[in-house]
């Protein structure tokens, strides 16, 4: 669609199926576009790499009508084969790797080395979900009755919808996508507004890898858009399930139309994470994971720690060892190998991380507790001790009423095989590994009879 890119660093993305003006909408397997053109900014400058025209919302409905008949093949299509196409997807991804956490770099603004990583999450995420799509089981519940058996049936729901942030603009969608697929699902992605080229890099391989097995296109579809693409997905009857990243306030916008229509949501909002040191912690360690936790993406994540919560007896010590540590990372061009911390993608994350971590003095293990707990939100926490009693403390009824509870490793950097999310305001929902693939099918309790008798529950006889 387009000309030669501005700027020769930006020529690898030729690589990735880019150019410098793009069509951002891929439904019913062709790509299109025909709303408002926004172009992609490298933060690291504030010069522009690429354009992208939006989808509109004709192109939105078309695309839906598409991806709800499309899920009548897929959801009946055997899951195992479902697995299969997955794992396909996991290896296009393994080809493109380095220009795929290039591009992420890039356009985010974290540094290679986490762009990269991101990337290797979504292959990673592919790996556990093939291994899924055969281990997909009800359970044999044994009947009071005499001659029956009862057991639960998993099925597809039909179409998920996913928004995510741009500050995994990658990795999430694998979160989501991977389960939903192999678990039966059609899936409509919204990616964040400022990070549209990795939308659509990372699309134009999945579309390769459905096309090239002879399926619909209409299975993965694209929407490049702003808010009103974000609503449309939310007010969607067709969509059952609608999971969404990013802040708690609009979290709730989301939820209360996806509620509004008896659909189900799965949340993953905002964190306060704190990092619990006591007195007989590894202070090399709490330094190290501290700084990670902090300045790791700079301090974009999620779960990012806000809070440091130091026992009175090496506060001073773990202050210190910080400062030094802090004055050795080096801001610079995130595509630099050398550099730590690139810039912030946009002016509230500028604010947040200017605002720096919180770093109170406790004097008790339950004091420390209280003021982790003490917070709207209930994502991720952290303590350093190497005390058995406070350990299963922390991860008992009266410890952290976080999602993610860890034990002398930072708040960020959650391996793909437990379930991510968190509490309260963090809005409750579970992604990635464990038991999460529940949340994207329909359970069904059936009981059989294959007796000649009629024998009723709880013994009740009804004109027998």
């Amino acid at each position: 669609m387009g000309a030669d890119f501005v700027r020769n660093e930006y020529q690898f993305l030729k690589g990735l199926g880019l150019q410098s003006h793009n069509l951002g909408c891929y439904g019913n397997g062709i790509w299109k576009g025909s709303g408002n053109t926004v172009t992609s900014v490298n933060p690291s400058n504030n010069q522009p790499i690429a354009t992208v025209v939006e989808a509109s919302i004709e192109e939105y409905e078309d695309s839906l009508r598409a991806c709800a008949e499309a899920r009548k093949l897929w959801m009946q299509t055997p899951a195992p084969k479902r697995g299969e196409i997955v794992r396909q997807i996991g290896e296009a991804l393994r080809s493109k790797l380095d220009l795929l956490g290039r591009l992420v770099s890039l356009e985010m603004g974290k540094i290679l080395a986490e762009g990269i990583g991101e990337v290797q999450e979504f292959i990673d995420m592919c790996d556990y979900a093939v291994g899924l799509s055969r281990q997909l089981n009800g359970s044999i519940i044994p009947s009071e009755r005499p001659n029956h058996m009862m057991m639960e049936v998993w099925n597809p729901l039909g179409i998920v919808g996913v928004i995510t942030a741009f500050n995994f603009p990658c990795a999430v969608l694998g979160w989501n996508a991977c389960i939903a697929l192999v678990c039966g699902n059609c899936v409509v992605w919204k990616g964040a507004p400022t990070t549209p080229l990795i939308t659509l890099a990372t699309t134009k391989l999945i579309a390769e890898v459905l096309e090239r097995n002879g399926l619909p296109g209409a299975i993965f579809t694209c929407i490049c858009g702003g808010a009103e693409i974000g609503q449309a997905i939310a007010e969607d009857g067709r969509i059952p399930l609608v999971s969404f990243t990013g802040s708690t306030k609009v979290g709730q916008i989301v939820q209360k139309a996806v509620n509004a229509r008896f659909g189900k949501c799965l949340l993953e909002l905002s964190g306060n994470n704190a990092i619990i040191v006591m007195e007989d912690a590894d202070l090399a360690m709490v330094v190290r994971s501290v700084l990670f936790a902090a300045v790791g993406t700079a301090g974009q994540r999620c779960t990012s720690s806000r809070r440091l919560l130091l026992h009175e007896k090496i506060y001073q010590h773990v202050i210190e060892q910080l400062t030094d540590a802090y004055k050795q990372v080096k801001l610079g061009d995130p595509l630099d190998k050398d550099t730590l911390l690139g810039p912030l993608h946009t002016r509230a994350s500028k604010m947040n991380f200017e605002k720096g971590i919180q770093v109170i003095k406790s004097q008790t293990l339950e004091e420390a507790i209280e003021i982790n707990n003490s917070v709207a939100q209930g994502l991720s926490s952290s303590i350093f001790t190497r005390s058995p009693e406070a350990i299963f403390k922390w991860i008992g009824p009266c410890g952290s009423d976080c999602g993610i509870v860890n034990i002398n490793i930072p708040t960020s950097g959650a391996e793909i095989g437990g379930a991510f999310g968190g509490e309260k305001a963090t809005g409750g929902g579970r992604e990635a590994g464990s038991d999460s693939w529940k949340q994207y099918m329909r359970r069904a309790t059936c009981t059989l009879n294959y007796g000649s008798e009629l024998p009723l529950a709880q013994g009740i006889n009804f004109g027998g």
